[in-house]
C-alpha cells in the first residue's frame, strides 16, 4: 500500500486495519476474464483465495473519499487482506432531506456522537455523513460492523452510541427525556436493526465454501489426472473419501452455526416500552431500538436486548451470559452530577468505568425496584453489534488466526515437497521425451508424479490426532471449541492463575473481627453474633453494607457479603410492590436482628395485644446503595435506624483504601502492622468505616447524590478477617508443573500480602525464595515516576546502612553456557504498579515478566494486558481461571482454562467441568500428545510420498509404474489404516521436564525425516537393481516363466492370465513387484518406528488398533509374497519371482527394518539427544527460567543450517532466554533492597526511559 494513500480505522484497537480505495477498471476486468477462460477457471480459483490480488488485477487506485471497493488489510502479525464494497444509504426520502443547505457545514468533532435535538443532530450527522447535494452516505460492511464516511474525519469510522465522548451530565440533561418518532426514525436509519444476527449458511453455500478449498481443488485435480490415465478404482475411492470428509465437516460447521444462532436468537426480539418526548409511553419491538432511547424496564423482569445506562430505579442483573459469574448483580442510577453536593459535570460515560450502572445486552434482569411513581428507566447506548453481547458474538463469528510454529512449518514442508515434485516432473518429461514417448503420455505422466508427492490425505490425517485428542479431554471433562489450540497447549511453558476461585476456594470462612475502640484495636473477637454487639455499629455495617437481594425468598448476592451476613445472623426483608406503591418513602431493603438477640421486652398481660409491642424494635433500612466497584476497591451504602433524625452512612473494602478515606485520628496508629500480620498468614481482610450524615442530607437529595460525597471523612470501625483456604489439590498440581519446567503466575483481584502468602502456601514461591515487591508511583507534582523495591520480609523495616548478605537473591550459573540463570528471587506487584510501570518503565517490562510471580489487585483489563505482557518475550502463555473477571485473558492467553461452565465460557477455547485446576496439567499432557501426535503423521506422511515418488521414478525409469490395485492396496489398506490408528496412543501419564519441539524445522525432526528417507530410497534402489543382476532376470513379457526355470512348486501363478491379458501400462515387471513389496514393508517399518511413546505417550504397543492393523498388513503381505495366491497376484498385478528372490526380498526389508529402527529410537534419542541436543539436562532444577530442552534442540538444527552457511553463533530465539542471558552479566539485577528506580523523560527519544536506582 502506498503511503500517501493509506488510511487507517480502529486506530489503537484490537481490530485496527489499514485502508486503501479502489474503482472497478473495465479493461483489467476483461483480461482477467480472458484469463480465466484461458486458465479453465484456474485464475478465478485463485483469486477468489487471494482477496489483495482479485482487487488489484481488476481495480485501479482510487481515493477513499471516492472509492467503489475498498481493501482492507489487518495491521496484527498475520497481515490478513479482505475486501469491501461501498454501498450508499439514501436519505433522499426521509423527512430531513430539507436540510441539504446545511450540509455542508462541516463540524469540528473528531468522533460520531448523538447530540440534543433534531436540528443539530441533522446538522452533526448530515454534514459529516453526507457529501453532495444528493444526500447519500457511503459506508461499507466488515465483520458485522457498518463503517460510514466522516468528512470531518476524512476517512470511514464506525457509528458510536453513548458510549463515548457524552458527559453523566447531558444523559440527564439532553438524552433522559427520550426521542421524538422523527429522531427515531432517522437514527433507525443510521444505526438499523437492532439485532446480532448469526445468519446460518445453506448447505449449499457451505458446500461451495468448502469444495472450494485449496486441498479439495488439489483432490479434483488429482481425480481427473487419475481418470485420464484409467486408474478408475483408486480414483473412485479418493472420492468417496473427499466426500465423506466434505459431508462431515459441512455437519460440524452447520451445527457450530445453528449452535450458536440458537445463542443469539433466544430472547432477541421481544417487546419494550419506550418513553417519548412528551412524557407518553410507546410499545415497540425491540429491533427498532435506537441509541438514546429511553426504555423502560419491566417490574418482572426481561432479557436485555441492548447495553443501557440506568437513570431511574434499581435492578438485580444476572450476568453470568457475560461474567461467567451466577451471583446477582445490583446496578443503581447513574449519579446525576447536576444534583450533586459535589459536582462531578465534566466526568465523560463509560459503560466500562459505570459498569455498576449498565444494563448490558443478553443480561436478564431478575428484579426492579422503583419508589412511588416512577418507573425504571434505562438509557439505550449501544445496539446490535456494538453490545457487549454482539462484541462476544462477532469474537465467536470472526476469530483471530492460530499463530502456531508447527502449522506455518507444514506450509513450509509442503513447499519442500512441491520443490521435490518438479524435480520428478522435470525428470519424468525428459525420460520420456528421451524414450521417444507420446505427448499426451508424457503430460499425464509428469503430472501424475506431483499427485503422488503431495499427498491428498494429508490434512485428513492431521486432523485425526487433534480429534482423538479432543475426546480424550470430553471424557476427563474438558470440552474444548477451538481443536488447533490443543496442539498450542503442548507447547505452554507457563501458565497464569486467578486466586479466589481456583487456587483456593471459592467461599470464605468468616475467621473472625477485630474492633477498634479510641483508635486501639481490641482482641479479635471469634463469635459476632451475640446481644453485646447487636446494636453497634460495627454489627450495623455488616448488617447493612452489601448487595444481597431476596430471589423467590432465597438470600443471594455476593458469597463475601452471605458469609458476613450469615455470621451476624440477621433477618433481611425487602418491601413488596403494594407496599412500595402505599408509602412515599418506604425503605425498599430493611435488615433487623433476631428477636433471641434483642434485650427482652416486657410481656403485655393479654397475648392478644403483641403486635403492638413497641419497645425492642431495632430495625435499618437500606436508603441508598453504592455497589462494589472494583476500580475503587470499596462499597457503601446509606442506611437509617428506624426512629432516627439522621442517616448513616457504612463503608467496606479494601483495608488500604478504607483507611486513606478515614479521619487519620481514628485509624490506630499500629494498623499496617496489624494488616500485615493477618494477610502474611494468607488471610483475607476487610475494613469498616462509619459516619453520621448531615440531618439537612434529605432522602430524595440521597437518591441523586454522587458516592465521593459520601466515602471520606468516616470513622475507622475495625477489621473482619475472612479464611479463604487453598483447595485440596493445589499444592499437588503446581508441583507438577514446576517439576515439567512449567512456570506459574497467581493473578488475582485480592490484597497483595494476602495473595504473596497464598503464593508461599501452594508452592509457587519456596520457603527459600525471596520476593521483591515493585511498588511504582506515578509522575505527581512535577517529580517523575518511580519504583520502590522492597522485599516482602523486610517491608515495614527501617532502612539500613548495611544489608543481610542472606536477604539478597542468589544467582546459580549452570556450568554449561547453553543454559541459563536460575534465580531464587520473585516480584510481586499490584494493579497500579503494573499500570505505572507499562506506561513509564517499559524497558523494564520484559525483565519483571521473567521474574514476575504474583501480581494482586489486578482489575480484568490488566490481566489482559499482563498475558500479553508474557506473550512479548516469546512464553507460551495458559491462563486458568473461573471465567469471572478472567475473559479477556481467556481469550487471549495460547491457551484458556475456563473453571466455570456459563456462557462466558464461550470466549475460552478450553472450559473445564469440574473447578479444579488439576484440569491444568491434563491439559498439558493431552496437548503435548497431540503435538507429538501431529509431528509423527507428518514425518509419516511425508515419508509415505517421498517412498511412493521414488517407487514411481524408478519404475518411470524403465516406463512402467506402479499399478491401480496397487496404488489402492498401498493408499487405503496400508497408509489410511496406520495414520489413523497410529493418532491413537494416548497422553503419557505424568509431566516431564522437557517440552517437545515447537515446529518441524528442528533438528531432531529434520535428522529424523532425512535418515529415513536416505535408508528407504536406500534399500529400494538396492532391491530394484539387484534385481536386474539375477541370473534368472530377462525384461518382463507375457511368457516370461522365472519361476518355472528354478523348478518352484508354486510355479508361475500369474502364467494363466498372462497369455490373454494386454498390460499396456507395462505394470507387470520384475522390478515393479521387487519394488512394490519392499515399499510396502518399508510403510509399515516406518510407521513404528516413529510411533514413538515415552516420555510425550504411552508405548506404542499400548495403542491396541495400531498393533493390531500392523500385525494384520504384516502378515498379509508376508503371505502373498512367500506364497503367491493366483487371485491376488492378478488383481495387484504382481509376477511370479522365484523363490531365493522371495528370501532375498525378506532379507531386504529385515535389515531395513533393523536399520531404520535402530537409527530413529538408538542413535537419535540414546545419542543425539543426550549427547548433542544436551537433553538430560534440562530438569536438573526445579526453577522454571532455565532452557526448556526443545529450544536446545530448535537451536541444534539451527546452528547445522548456519553452519552449512558459514554463519556466526546466534543468539537464543526465544526473548525471555536471551533476557537471562543478559540478566547473568548484570550486576545491577535484581534490585537491592530500599533502592528507588526513577525515570527520566527525554524528548529526544520520544518518551523513553532512562533509568537512575538511587539506593
Amino acid at each position: 500500500m502506498d503511503k500517501e494513500e493509506r488510511k487507517t480505522i480502529n486506530q489503537g484497537q484490537e481490530d485496527e486495519m489499514e485502508i486503501c480505495g479502489y474503482n472497478l477498471c473495465r479493461w483489467k476486468l476483461a483480461l482477467v476474464s480472458l484469463g480465466v477462460v484461458c486458465t479453465g477457471g484456474f485464475l478465478l480459483l485463485l483469486l477468489y483465495w487471494m482477496p489483495e490480488w482479485r482487487v488489484k488485477a481488476t481495480c485501479i487506485r482510487a481515493a477513499i473519499k471516492d472509492c467503489e471497493v475498498v481493501l482492507l488489510r489487518t495491521t496484527d502479525e498475520f497481515r490478513i487482506w479482505s475486501c469491501a464494497k461501498i454501498r450508499f444509504l439514501s436519505l433522499e426520502n426521509h423527512p430531513f432531506s430539507s436540510l441539504k443547505s446545511i450540509a455542508n457545514n462541516i463540524s469540528n468533532g473528531s468522533s460520531v456522537h448523538l447530540t440534543e435535538n433534531l436540528a443539530e443532530e441533522n446538522r452533526h450527522e448530515m454534514s459529516k455523513y453526507s457529501q453532495t447535494q444528493s444526500q447519500q452516505i457511503r459506508y461499507f460492511t466488515h465483520h458485522s460492523v457498518k463503517y460510514f464516511w466522516n468528512d470531518t474525519l476524512h476517512n470511514f469510522d464506525f457509528l458510536k452510541g453513548l458510549d463515548e465522548g457524552v458527559s453523566c451530565t447531558s444523559i440527564y440533561e439532553k438524552h433522559s427525556a427520550g426521542l421524538t418518532k422523527g429522531m427515531h426514525a432517522y437514527r433507525k436509519l443510521l444505526y438499523g436493526v437492532n439485532e446480532i444476527t448469526v445468519k446460518v449458511p445453506s448447505v449449499f453455500k457451505l458446500l461451495i465454501k468448502e469444495v472450494l478449498n485449496p486441498f479439495y481443488i488439489f483432490q479434483l485435480f488429482s481425480v481427473i489426472l487419475w481418470i485420464t490415465d484409467e486408474y478408475y478404482y483408486y480414483a473412485v475411492a479418493i472420492v468417496i473419501m473427499s466426500l465423506v470428509s466434505v459431508i462431515s465437516s459441512l455437519y460440524s460447521i452447520r451445527k457450530q452455526y445453528v449452535m450458536l444462532h440458537d445463542m443469539v436468537a433466544a430472547h432477541s426480539t421481544v417487546r419494550v416500552s419506550v418513553c417519548r418526548v412528551n412524557e407518553e409511553i410507546e410499545e415497540i419491538f425491540s429491533t427498532d431500538l435506537v441509541p438514546g432511547d429511553v426504555m423502560v424496564i419491566p417490574l418482572n423482569g426481561t432479557v436485555m436486548p441492548c447495553d443501557a445506562v440506568l437513570i431511574n430505579g434499581t435492578c438485580i442483573v444476572n450476568e453470568s451470559m457475560l461474567t461467567g459469574e451466577s451471583v446477582p448483580v445490583t446496578k443503581t442510577n447513574l449519579p446525576n452530577p447536576s444534583v450533586d453536593i459535589k459536582g462531578m459535570g465534566d466526568e465523560l460515560y463509560s459503560p466500562e468505568i459505570h459498569k455498576r450502572h449498565t444494563l448490558f445486552c443478553g443480561t436478564t434482569v431478575i428484579q426492579t425496584r422503583f419508589y412511588t411513581g416512577e418507573l425504571v428507566k434505562a438509557i439505550v447506548v449501544r445496539t446490535g453489534f456494538s453490545t457487549s453481547k454482539g462484541q462476544l458474538v462477532r469474537s465467536i463469528l470472526y476469530p483471530k488466526p492460530t499463530d502456531f510454529k508447527l502449522y506455518r512449518d507444514a506450509y513450509l514442508f509442503l513447499l519442500c515437497l512441491v520443490a521435490v515434485a518438479g524435480i520428478g516432473f522435470i525428470y519424468t518429461i525428459i525420460n520420456n521425451i528421451l524414450k521417444k514417448v507420446e505427448v499426451g503420455v508424457i503430460i499425464i505422466k509428469s503430472l501424475d508424479i506431483i499427485t503422488i508427492t503431495v499427498p491428498p490425505a494429508l490434512p485428513a490425517a492431521m486432523t485425526a490426532g487433534i480429534v482423538y485428542a479432543q475426546r480424550r479431554l470430553k471424557k476427563i471433562g474438558i470440552f474444548c471449541i477451538s481443536p488447533q489450540r490443543i496442539n498450542i497447549c503442548g507447547q505452554l511453558n507457563l501458565v497464569c492463575f486467578d486466586k479466589t476461585g481456583t487456587l483456593t476456594e471459592d467461599g470464605l470462612d468468616l475467621w473472625g473481627i477485630q474492633r477498634v475502640e479510641n483508635t486501639r484495636f481490641l482482641m479479635p473477637e471469634e463469635n459476632v453474633c451475640n446481644e453485646m454487639l447487636v446494636r453497634s455499629q460495627f454489627v450495623a455495617c455488616m448488617a447493612t453494607c452489601h448487595s444481597l437481594t431476596k430471589i423467590e425468598g432465597v438470600l443471594s448476592g455476593d458469597p463475601l457479603d452471605l458469609k458476613m451476613f450469615e455470621a451476624i445472623g440477621w433477618i433481611l426483608e425487602e418491601a413488596t410492590e403494594e407496599e412500595t406503591a402505599l408509602h412515599n418513602r418506604i425503605m425498599p431493603t430493611v435488615v433487623r436482628p433476631p428477636k433471641q438477640l434483642l434485650p427482652e421486652s416486657t410481656p403485655v398481660a393479654n397475648q392478644e395485644m403483641e403486635l403492638f409491642e413497641l419497645p425492642a424494635i431495632y430495625e435499618i433500612g437500606i436508603v441508598r446503595q453504592f455497589p462494589f466497584s472494583s476500580a475503587l476497591q470499596r462499597m457503601s451504602v446509606v442506611a437509617r435506624v428506624l426512629g432516627d433524625k439522621k442517616m448513616d452512612a457504612y463503608m467496606k473494602g479494601a483495608p488500604e483504601v478504607i483507611g486513606s478515606l478515614c479521619k487519620p485520628e481514628t485509624v490506630p496508629a499500629d494498623f499496617e502492622n496489624v494488616l500485615e500480620d493477618y494477610t502474611k498468614q494468607g488471610f483475607r481482610v476487610i475494613a469498616l468505616a462509619h459516619r453520621k450524615l448531615e440531618s439537612k442530607l434529605t432522602w430524595h437529595k440521597v437518591q441523586n447524590i454522587n458516592r465521593d460525597a459520601i466515602e471520606n471523612n468516616m470513622d475507622f470501625m475495625g477489621l473482619i478477617i475472612m479464611q479463604n483456604k487453598l483447595k485440596q489439590e493445589t499444592p499437588a498440581v503446581l508441583e507438577d508443573l514446576h517439576k515439567a519446567n512449567i512456570r506459574t503466575v497467581m493473578v488475582t483481584g485480592d490484597n497483595m500480602l494476602t495473595a504473596v502468602s497464598v503464593a508461599r502456601d501452594c508452592g509457587m514461591i519456596l520457603p527459600q525464595d525471596k520476593v521483591i515487591i515493585a511498588e511504582a508511583l506515578p509522575p505527581k507534582d512535577g517529580k517523575v515516576a518511580k519504583i520502590n523495591w522492597h522485599y516482602a520480609d523486610t517491608l515495614t523495616q527501617c532502612s539500613h546502612s548495611s544489608i543481610d548478605s542472606e536477604a539478597l537473591p542468589i544467582k546459580l550459573v549452570h556450568d554449561s553456557l547453553e543454559d541459563l540463570q536460575v534465580t531464587r528471587y520473585h516480584f510481586a506487584m499490584n494493579g497500579k504498579s503494573f499500570s505505572v510501570i507499562q506506561e513509564h518503565f517499559q524497558d523494564l517490562v520484559p525483565k519483571l515478566m521473567l521474574h514476575g510471580t504474583v501480581f494482586a489487585r489486578m482489575a480484568p483489563d490488566q490481566k489482559t494486558q499482563l498475558v500479553e505482557a508474557l506473550q512479548n518475550v516469546d512464553y507460551f502463555v495458559g491462563m486458568c481461571g473461573d471465567g469471572a473477571n478472567d475473559c479477556g485473558a481467556l481469550k487471549r492467553a495460547h491457551g484458556g482454562i475456563s473453571l466455570s461452565e456459563l456462557e462466558a465460557s464461550v470466549a475460552s477455547p478450553f472450559t473445564a467441568k469440574t473447578p479444579s485446576i488439576s484440569c491444568v496439567p491434563n491439559l498439558i499432557r493431552e496437548g503435548r500428545a497431540a503435538l507429538m501426535t501431529s509431528f509423527c503423521v507428518f514425518k509419516y506422511m511425508a515419508l509415505y510420498s517421498i517412498i511412493q515418488y521414488f517407487s514411481v521414478t524408478l519404475l518411470y525409469s524403465i516406463l512402467s509404474n506402479l499399478g491401480d490395485f496397487q496404488f489402492l492396496f498401498i493408499d487405503l489398506a496400508i497408509i489410511l489404516v496406520v495414520v489413523f490408528t497410529m493418532s491413537l496412543n494416548p497422553a503419557w501419564k505424568e509431566l516431564v521436564a522437557q517440552r517437545p519441539p515447537s515446529g518441524l524445522i528442528s533438528g531432531a525432526l529434520l535428522f529424523s525425516v532425512l535418515s529415513q528417507i536416505i535408508i528407504c530410497i536406500g534399500f529400494q534402489s538396492l532391491g530394484f537393481f539387484w534385481v536386474r543382476q539375477q541370473h534368472w532376470y530377462e525384461v518382463w513379457h507375457p511368457q516370461s516363466d522365472a519361476c518355472n526355470k528354478t523348478g518352484s512348486p508354486y510355479w508361475n501363478s500369474s502364467h494363466f492370465y498372462n497369455e490373454t491379458e494386454l498390460d499396456t501400462h507395462n505394470i507387470q515387471n520384475y522390478e515393479n513387484t521387487t519394488v512394490f513389496f519392499i515399499s510396502s514393508f518399508q510403510y509399515l517399518i516406518v510407521a513404528i518406528a516413529f510411533s514413538k511413546g515415552k516420555p510425550f505417550r504411552q508405548p506404542c504397543y499400548k495403542n491396541y488398533f495400531f498393533v493390531l492393523s500392523v500385525i494384520i498388513l504384516y502378515v498379509f503381505i508376508l503371505f502373498i509374497m512367500l506364497h503367491p495366491v493366483a487371485s491376488v497376484d492378478q488383481v495387484l498385478q504382481i509376477v511370479c519371482v522365484p523363490n531365493e528372490w522371495r528370501i532375498a526380498m525378506l532379507i531386504i526389508v529385515f535389515v531395513n527394518a533393523l536399520v531404520s529402527i535402530m537409527v530413529e529410537n538408538f542413535f537419535l534419542d540414546m545419542v543425539l539427544w543426550k549427547v548433542v541436543f544436551n537433553r538430560d539436562k534440562q530438569g536438573e532444577y526445579r526453577f522454571t527460567t532455565t532452557q526448556p530442552p526443545q529450544e536446545s534442540v530448535d537451536r541444534w538444527g539451527k546452528c547445522c543450517l548456519s553452519w552449512v552457511l558459514g554463519c556466526r553463533k546466534k543468539i537464543p530465539k526465544a526473548k525471555y532466554m536471551y533476557l537471562a542471558q543478559e540478566l547473568l552479566v548484570d550486576p545491577e539485577w535484581p534490585p537491592k533492597p530500599q533502592t528507588t528506580t526513577e525515570a527520566k523523560v527525554l524528548v529526544k527519544d520520544k518518551g523513553s526511559c532512562q533509568i537512575i536506582t538511587i539506593t
